[in-house]
């Protein structure tokens, strides 16, 4: 037998790019499946279905490609913030962090923030599944069913644990090649306070109470290994799965309650491309509410406001948001040292009160200084390593708004970040274990001192607080699944009083899981795939 080519061989690349230039060239007026976004989800819908070669499946991307080096050299993932592989969000002024208005950076183009982010991967704690199965009233959303589909999709290079991971799957998961010290000494200092070390962040720790370990990442041959590129790629070639960039979804289109397909802007023009069996929204918790909303999915005063007929009375369509706020605090080195990687090769979960059972803290060490616009005036050292440590578990919720009924307008986000009291109760616990963990034995032969914040009043370090905030990037949970007033879909992902409508992609989470949010996206699209397989006998 030929053993397949890999999907890096030119060759493949050669036929795949030709494959694709002839199916967008002539766009088909219909598919059986149109599926939304080409993110952490959407790829994995998109091949799933696409392994069936009786399904035409389209996968429409609003951005461009991802053949670009600030995109797979994992050193350079920075420079994508701000770029045209970044929505740009703003969010509005918050009154809870002094008035400032976060940027809320997600991905553009093919890979979606998987292309674009930190390259972390983080399954979440076993509470978030259970959650979820138990907000669903599914099973199959538990943390034992989750646990089987991520050992069947990972391709894990570290340490052999059969019982947590898998070896056969597309996805490349590896420890952090060769980390820098500083990421060691994060993992002395985790002990030496009694937190507990693990050989994988993935593994038993999250079915604890936390601890600290090597990150996880999605990095192969020191190359970025998007999930774009780990499902998506090596189906390029097909003759039944078309990639269509550029063009972004405005509508979608009905007959009565039924998804026909979508109406999208490519090259210019408003096109509308029909889907045989279903749509699949996957263009994350911001854009796949606001597409909701402009065809007339969403809450009824909402969308009257803006003057858009009411489809379906759904009042939890761009409610609920959520995300993991962070507060930096900065060492600066004895001596440079050069960042490694993706420059963040250590994580810590942690939790605030000592009585709580699992984490509610999630630490990222950055190996380089990170402020906010505001504390940036505190005085930054030139070399140095930041704690990038947040709220796990937050308690404040925001909301997306439409402006108008025009798609082309921006959203109003009022993310409402440190909204609720409990949230600055933790956070003021988070930096002052932060404090202990950067001011450890373990650090103080590669650290001359602590930057910031350094010993503060109470008083004091709460305005630090307000003025550190910014954003993970791990906006989630405006169309969330569940059985209550303000779900937006079922345990099946399917929209409620909708048929033909899916949506997959971190919208759908009841709760912000524990950690980063690009590996449980890709639990989203394997379990939206396997409903869509299973309903259509795929």
């Amino acid at each position: 037998m030929t053993q397949a080519q890999p999907t890096s061989h030119p060759d493949f690349l050669r036929r795949a790019a030709e494959n694709q230039a002839r199916l967008t060239a002539d766009l088909e007026p219909a598919y059986d499946f149109v599926v939304c976004g080409a993110g952490s989800s959407g790829s994995v819908v998109a091949r799933r279905l696409a392994e069936n070669a009786a399904a035409q499946v389209l996968l429409v991307e609003a951005g461009g490609s991802d053949d670009d080096e600030s995109v797979l050299n994992p050193a350079l993932w920075p420079t994508n913030l701000g770029s045209e592989r970044d929505w740009g969000f703003t969010a509005e002024p918050n009154p809870h962090l002094n008035g400032r208005a976060l940027s809320m950076a997600m991905g553009k183009g093919l890979g979606g923030g998987s292309s674009i982010n930190v390259m972390v991967w983080a399954r979440g704690h076993r509470n978030d599944w259970e959650h979820f199965a138990a907000e669903a009233g599914d099973p199959s959303w538990s943390y034992q069913n989750v646990l089987d589909i991520y050992r069947r999709i990972e391709n894990w290079q570290g340490a052999p644990d059969p019982g947590h991971r898998g070896t056969g799957g597309p996805v490349w998961v590896q420890p952090a090649a060769d980390p820098s010290p500083i990421a060691h000494a994060l993992l002395d200092a985790a002990g030496e306070l009694g937190i507990p070390t693990y050989d994988s962040p993935n593994g038993a720790m999250m079915e604890n109470e936390g601890g600290a370990a090597i990150s996880d990442m999605l990095v192969r041959d020191g190359r970025r290994q998007s999930l774009f590129r780990a499902y998506v790629q090596p189906y390029l070639d097909r003759p039944n799965l078309t990639v269509l960039t550029g063009a972004t979804v405005e509508r979608i289109a009905f007959d009565g309650n039924r998804v026909v397909g979508v109406d999208l802007i490519h090259g210019g023009e408003r096109k509308r491309i029909g889907a045989r069996h279903e749509v699949v929204l996957s263009m994350g918790a911001m854009q796949t509410p606001k597409v909701l909303m402009h065809s007339g999915i969403g809450d009824e005063a909402e969308l009257r406001r803006v003057g858009i007929p009411v489809r379906q009375h759904l009042p939890g369509v761009g409610a609920n948001l959520q995300d993991h706020v962070s507060f930096g605090c900065t060492w600066e080195y004895a001596e440079p040292i050069a960042p490694r990687n993706s420059g963040s090769e250590a994580t810590l979960y942690w939790k605030s009160r000592p009585e709580l059972t699992a984490p509610d803290l999630l630490f990222c060490q950055v190996e380089f200084p990170v402020p906010s616009e505001r504390t940036a005036s505190r005085g930054v050292p030139e070399h140095g390593w930041t704690m990038f440590a947040g709220l796990a578990q937050p308690h404040s919720r925001g909301r997306l708004r439409l402006r108008s009924d025009d798609p082309a307008a921006a959203l109003q986000i009022d993310a409402n970040m440190l909204s609720e009291p409990a949230d600055m109760t933790a956070a003021l616990a988070c930096v002052e274990l932060c404090r202990e963990i950067g001011n450890a034995q373990a650090f103080r032969p590669l650290v001359r001192g602590e930057a910031m914040p350094g010993h503060l009043s109470r008083d004091a370090l709460k305005d630090y607080v307000r003025d550190a905030a910014v954003t993970y990037w791990h906006q989630t949970c405006t169309a969330k699944m569940g059985r209550d007033s303000m779900s937006v879909v079922d345990g099946a992902l399917c929209v409620y009083g909708i048929h033909g409508l899916r949506i997959a992609d971190g919208s759908i989470m009841p709760r912000v899981t524990t950690g980063n949010t690009q590996a449980p996206c890709a639990i989203i699209g394997e379990q939206a795939a396997a409903r869509l397989r299973a309903t259509h006998q795929l």
